[in-house]
Parts: structure tokens; C-alpha cells; sequence
């Protein structure tokens, strides 16, 4: 097909409705129409920003590549987030990915943005094998210390899938009382699929059940800060005094409790 028959348009539904090969491109690149050579230009820098994305994605299996090609076909990512808010639990996710997946942007949680998170938590969940959520609560984490009450959560959302892994990848530490093969990878959502995947969707659980909890306590702000120690959370604290879901093994729960109590 002479690319000279065809319009501008027609030249843009054809390379948005089939894959672009080298040699259409080189023929787009030497068109004399300055508006093809520039729609050629562009899908040149889009194939680059795709072919980078695709060596890092590679790089983010390099784990789970090694353990299947040692007869581990099913593995489990786990991770948690919570650790450091003053309210709400600790929440975990396990997720078994089907090998080797497209999932663009796929990343440690914590450096995307919320609808970045939430797009790529829809997508893991359609593409994952299995995936569970475990929680610790509060009066967990109070009870047993947050590095305890972790460590169950992350258990408790393995023990829940559906689908048996062969082997967990865990972020930080080995989880006390699985009885199943486990490594752990510290900085492990920036380093394993499947732990990135965990993460987001760990974080995106937390989240919305976090702005499920603002419409109980709507002076504290959940929404905004997840429990975080932020000044409008703190200022919140220093005026209502904790609510039911604060941790109330945290220093500064605790001493706006005692302020609250002596005024």
C-alpha cells in the first residue's frame, strides 16, 4: 500500500487499529507530508517509552523467573501498609500473578499516584491467578506491637487465597507461622512483581476503607490523610481526643488521650 493514496487521517487509523512495523514507519518518516513525518515521530518516541517500560517490567521478574524455573509455578507477592498511621489497621494483600504479565506502571505503591493506584489495582485483580486481604486491627496492633500485628495481617492474607502458591516473596521479613517456602526482599515492592502488585493493592484497600471510616468520625479527616500524623490530623486529635479505630499505643494517641482526660 503507497502511503502517498492515503490522508493524514486515513495514515492515523491505520497505525491506531494495527501494530506499527519498522518498515511503516520508515516509510511515514520519509513522506513528504510534514504532518505524517510528525505522526511518525511521535509513534518513534512511544515505541521507545514502551520498549523501556517492558525492560523494567522484565526486571521486576527476575525473582519470580527464578523460582518457577526451579518448579515454584505459583507465586504469592505479599505486602502490607499501615504501619505508621496513628488510626485504622494494618492491612496486607497477597497476590499470585500469571507469569510474566503486561501491567504498565506496575511499581512500588508508594511512588504512584492514587489513580495510578487505583487503575493498576482493577487491572492486578483481573489479571492476578488469586488474591486475598488480611487486616490486624487496632486493639492488634496495641496488643501485640505493630511489627506482630504486620506479620499477621501479611499470614492472614495468604492463609486466605483460593489458590495455593508453591512459594511466597515477601516484603522485609519472613512470615512467622506460614508453613510454606518464603523468601524475604527488603524494599521488596521496588524489586518483585508480584510484592508491587501486593502493595497496590494493599494500599488501595487501605484507602477506601480508610474514607469508609470518615463517614463514621468526619472530624478527624480520614479521607485526607488515611491516619496519618498530619497537622489537621493532629489538631483533630487535640480537640476530639482519639475515636475508637486510634492506635492507642501511640505516642501522641496517648498523650492527647491523657490531655483530653485532665481538662
Amino acid at each position: 500500500m503507497a502511503l502517498s493514496t492515503l490522508s493524514i487521517a486515513q495514515i492515523k487509523e491505520l497505525v491506531s487499529s494495527e501494530e506499527v512495523n519498522q518498515e511503516l514507519l520508515l516509510a511515514m518518516s520519509a513522506d513528504q507530508r510534514a504532518g505524517v513525518r510528525e505522526l511518525a515521530l511521535r509513534l518513534k518516541r512511544a515505541n521507545a517509552v514502551r520498549e523501556k517500560e517492558i525492560k523494567r517490567l522484565k526486571k521486576l521478574f527476575v525473582y519470580e523467573d527464578e523460582l518457577r524455573a526451579c518448579g515454584h509455578h505459583l507465586v504469592a507477592g505479599v505486602d502490607e501498609v499501615g504501619r505508621g498511621p496513628l488510626a485504622g489497621p494494618v492491612a496486607a494483600a497477597a497476590v499470585i500473578l500469571p507469569g510474566e504479565v503486561w501491567l504498565p506502571g506496575l511499581n512500588d505503591s508508594k511512588k504512584l499516584s492514587p489513580a495510578k493506584r487505583e487503575v493498576l489495582a482493577g487491572l492486578i485483580k483481573e489479571t492476578a491467578l488469586d488474591f486475598a486481604i488480611g487486616e490486624a486491627s487496632p486493639e492488634e496492633i496495641y496488643r501485640e506491637n505493630i511489627h506482630h500485628a504486620s506479620l499477621a495481617a501479611m499470614r492472614r492474607s495468604v492463609l486466605k487465597l483460593k489458590v495455593k502458591p508453591a512459594y511466597v516473596l515477601v516484603d522485609g521479613f519472613c512470615i512467622e507461622g506460614l508453613a510454606l517456602p518464603q523468601k524475604p526482599l527488603v524494599g521488596g515492592d521496588g524489586l518483585s512483581a508480584s510484592i508491587a502488585a501486593a502493595s497496590i493493592v494493599a494500599k488501595v484497600y487501605r484507602d477506601q476503607l480508610m474514607d469508609a471510616y470518615h463517614e463514621t468520625y468526619p472530624e478527624y479527616g480520614f479521607n485526607k490523610h488515611k491516619g496519618y500524623a498530619t497537622p489537621d490530623h493532629l489538631r483533630a486529635l487535640a480537640r476530639y481526643g482519639p475515636c475508637p479505630i486510634h492506635r492507642a499505643g501511640y505516642r501522641p494517641v496517648k498523650a492527647f488521650a491523657g490531655a483530653r482526660q485532665s481538662s
